[in-house]
């Protein structure tokens, strides 16, 4: 599925649509999959509601009843009291990557700034006991890709997972947890569950108030993967959720690399496993962008500028972006609102002005013009 036919499910636009939105998503037996399947199938999420109970009839299940319209209300307004705003699968600033993805979820609860899900994003997942090795690792890692433009995605878990969010900080992390943005867990993560929104973003697919079980974490990390264009292993026991992140990136064609470590160590096992089934080995913030980043020259040959071939589109998006710029920095989220472009295209345009060295960032994400 390309980018250029998402989305075939239109958003929700009014409160009412919200509610149903979610009564579909809370129904009984209504995954995402089915979701998708129903709304494509019947062309609206109303027109979806009004068919379920047959089909669950015509599949054998008796008395089925569709989630109630005031229990969708209730979660809608508890959210949106608590200052979490709901992005729907289809929505402009919805994860690009995500939605490609099969079984997207199609209500995220989020809290911070939705420009971070436009850009780049590489995911850094690693053991809870992490060593104090692993844990330095990950800072100095995540801080370089976040120095190279890309968004860090974790799970705001202990250890590499509170390493790589805490270097993030400035920048603008990404955070995904596996329980209800109002359920702080675990409690030593509380102070980032406050800092993440002030320059990032919190996101999850549960309803406040639901604390998160063992069952829950599988199916965050599968947005963790989603989301990202290349999940890195920083540690990982041989049997881990970090490995189970990798194996839900590969199923969805993501580059998979991992940090080796001792033989001796049983958190560095999961990686060197990885590593012998083909991974990546990666040692730093330059190999694992050295491994994604496709060279110059494939790109597909129209007008050339600055001795980069561009289509014309993109040539007059970048005079446009660097009209806005000057030598005092600005932040990203001023020229989108500036630009008028998609803040996924902006974030496009950014890096490749800065591969190009006509921009350039400076400390906590800020813009200028290059020197």
């Amino acid at each position: 599925m390309t980018q250029t036919s998402l989305p075939l499910i239109q958003p929700p636009k009014s409160q009412t649509d919200h509610i149903n939105w979610i009564r579909l998503i809370r129904s009984r037996r209504v995954g995402p999959a089915t979701f998708h399947r129903l709304m494509r199938t019947h062309g609206s999420v109303q027109a979806a509601l009004d068919e379920l109970p047959h089909i669950a009839k015509q599949a054998g299940v008796k008395n089925y009843a569709v989630c109630p319209f005031d229990i969708a209300e209730a979660e809608l307004l508890d959210a949106q009291q608590k200052g979490y705003q709901p992005l729907c699968y289809g929505a402009d600033d919805y994860p690009a990557l995500l939605a490609e993805t099969t079984d997207a979820p199609p209500l995220l609860w989020v809290k911070g700034h939705l420009s971070c899900l436009a850009k780049s994003t590489i995911a850094l997942v690693g053991a809870r006991n992490a060593s104090s090795l692993g844990r330095r690792m990950t800072h100095i890692m995540a801080e370089g890709l976040a120095e190279a433009g890309f968004s860090v995605v974790s799970g705001l878990a202990r250890g590499i997972d509170a390493a790589a969010h805490k270097a993030t900080l400035k920048q603008g992390t990404i955070a995904v947890v596996a329980g209800g943005l109002d359920v702080h867990y675990p409690r030593e993560n509380q102070q980032l569950y406050q800092d993440i929104p002030e320059n990032g973003i919190l996101l999850t697919e549960q309803p406040t108030g639901l604390i998160p079980q063992a069952r829950h974490f599988p199916i965050r990390n599968r947005i963790i993967a989603g989301m990202a264009q290349a999940v890195v292993v920083m540690e990982g026991a041989a049997r881990s959720g970090s490995l189970i992140t990798a194996r839900n990136a590969l199923d969805i064609g993501r580059e998979v690399m991992a940090v080796p470590g001792h033989p001796f160590d049983g958190r560095a096992a999961g990686c060197n496993f990885l590593i012998r089934d083909g991974a990546t080995l990666v040692r730093s913030a330059k190999d694992v962008i050295d491994a994604i980043v496709l060279p110059e020259q494939h790109a597909p040959p129209m007008v050339i500028a600055h001795n980069k071939v561009m289509d014309a589109p993109t040539a007059e998006a970048h005079a446009k972006i660097l009209t806005l710029l000057s030598a005092t920095a600005i932040t990203e989220d001023i020229v989108i609102r500036d630009s008028g472009l998609p803040a996924r295209t902006v974030a496009q345009h950014l890096m490749d002005l800065e591969m190009q060295g006509r921009i350039e960032r400076q400390p906590g994400g800020l813009l200028a013009l290059a020197g």
